[in-house]
């Protein structure tokens, strides 16, 4: 039964429709709101949730559908990561690594420069020490106490394996030969020469010390030895005609020298036995000249020793310098046995002793610029072929002239480099008896400018001069 007054019962019917509408507007009216962004598909899940989940990534107003009384109650702000992600702006660098990256380069350059010059001086440096003992057990003896100060001071020649500088050591000049790293084997059979017991000799280059320089492409091989200022007998020669007595001083020294290397000599001074040694280069550019025109030789590069009961090594035929090799060698028929060697070399003596001759101004008439051996005859740059041709085909040699042949002595020196020279190999003169024949000539011309001076002395006081006047 209804207690209420009409009046309430309009009241309480009013209000129920307010409050239906009110309950209307608070339920969230999805359908009103259109999501261009969203699609059917996932509007429909987002409608069907139980919680207010907005899932935008950073959006001006936050939206969420949800189902049920009171479901957007609670808000939860929850972006979806699975769509594109946008990077922050990278952050702006600093002026110390702009610094950096901009004074590194050059650093590193600037060392690298400093390094590769760093480097080169300790390659190759002006001042050095001359070490013995650097090559582990490989040096010969020496005459030197320790380490001496050495200064490379200039470039005295260059030939095909490698340079010969003046230097200083101490308070002496010295010549040092720098091989570079692909000539190692000549540097080192070079070596083994000078280290050979008996090898101190007056007319043999005298050897001071062997050492390696650098390391890896950067090695160098150094071979010091005495400094002769006068250079070689080429270079001499050039520039200088000889007398008659300094022609036999130099011949004499240097068949002295050539002999005391070919020769077998016994156990000296408390040294082993010297074996024969062949120089197998020998040549005017190989001969140097003291102060007093004394001859040295020098350079055994490709020199080879004969020691009894041992192999002379690794020898070859066709070596040594072109212009001065025997008819055998170029005609490739040598025989490898020791005295075959050793008349190899007095072939090439009877060409310097030719050299010797053709700048001696003893003989009456003019003396001629210096030339080489066949330079006359085929030139200066002879090939192989050409040397073949003329020295074993036609057996031509070069010339003496006519004025040579009317000196006494001359005369006897042109018989002497016949027989050096001679086709023949088993021909040839000895080292030995070239410096004894050189010696007789001397003498023998000596003698006979005596007597011809005196002849002249005796001719003159035979003459009955005239009395003195007197003074009163």
């Amino acid at each position: 039964m209804n207690l209420l007054s009409p009046q309430r019962q309009k009241l309480n019917v009013f209000l129920m429709p307010l409050r239906t509408r009110a309950l209307e507007s608070e339920r969230p009216s999805c359908e009103r709101k259109a999501c261009p962004s969203v699609t059917s598909v996932s509007f429909v899940s987002r409608y069907h949730r139980q919680e207010c989940v907005a899932t935008e990534e950073n959006p001006q107003v936050f939206f969420c559908c949800c189902e049920g009384n009171f479901c957007n109650e609670r808000f939860t702000h929850l972006p979806d990561v699975s769509g594109p992600v946008i990077e922050p702006p990278p952050p702006t660098p600093s002026l110390l690594n702009v610094l950096v990256y901009s004074l590194l380069p050059i650093t590193m350059l600037s060392m690298a420069l400093l390094l590769a010059f760093w480097m080169y001086r300790h390659r190759k440096p002006p001042y050095g020490h001359v070490d013995i003992n650097e090559d582990n057990g490989l040096s010969p003896p020496s005459p030197l106490a320790g380490l001496k100060p050495l200064q490379l001071l200039e470039v005295k020649a260059r030939g095909r394996f490698g340079c010969v500088w003046k230097a200083q050591m101490m308070n002496e000049y010295v010549a040092v030969k720098i091989f570079p790293i692909q000539d190692k084997q000549s540097w080192q059979n070079e070596r083994d020469i000078f280290s050979t017991p008996g090898m101190k000799h007056d007319n043999l280059l005298r050897y001071i010390a062997g050492e390696k320089r650098g390391s890896n492409l950067e090695t160098e091989f150094w071979l010091i030895s005495e400094f002769h200022e006068r250079g070689s007998l080429t270079d001499y020669l050039k520039g200088n005609a000889v007398s008659w007595s300094d022609l036999c001083h130099i011949a004499e020294t240097m068949a002295c020298g050539l002999a005391y290397l070919h020769e077998d000599v016994p156990r000296f001074k408390g040294e082993g036995p010297k074996p024969a040694i062949a120089h197998r280069d020998f040549k005017s550019k190989n001969v140097m000249l003291k102060t007093d025109l004394t001859a040295v030789v020098g350079d055994f590069g490709l020199a080879v020793r004969f020691e009894p009961g041992k192999p002379p090594g690794d020898t070859h035929g066709q070596v040594g310098t072109r212009r001065y090799m025997a008819p055998e060698v170029l005609e490739g028929a040598i025989n490898f046995q020791r005295d075959a060697f050793l008349r190899i070399d007095m072939y090439a003596m009877g060409l310097v002793l030719w050299e010797l001759v053709s700048r001696c101004k003893a003989a009456d008439g003019p003396v001629d610029e210096y030339m080489l051996p066949f330079e006359e005859e085929i030139g200066q740059h002879p090939s192989l072929e050409d040397l073949q041709d003329a020295v074993v085909h036609k057996k031509l040699r070069p010339v003496f002239k006519d004025c040579w042949l009317k000196h006494s002595g001359l005369a006897q020196m042109c018989e002497t480099i016949e027989e050096c020279w001679d086709h023949d190999a088993e021909a040839r003169l000895s080292a030995g008896c070239v410096e004894e024949r050189i010696s007789q000539i001397r003498r023998l011309t000596s003698a006979s400018t005596s007597d011809c001076l005196l002849s002249v002395l005796t001719s003159v006081t035979n003459v009955d001069l005239p009395a003195k006047e007197s003074s009163i």
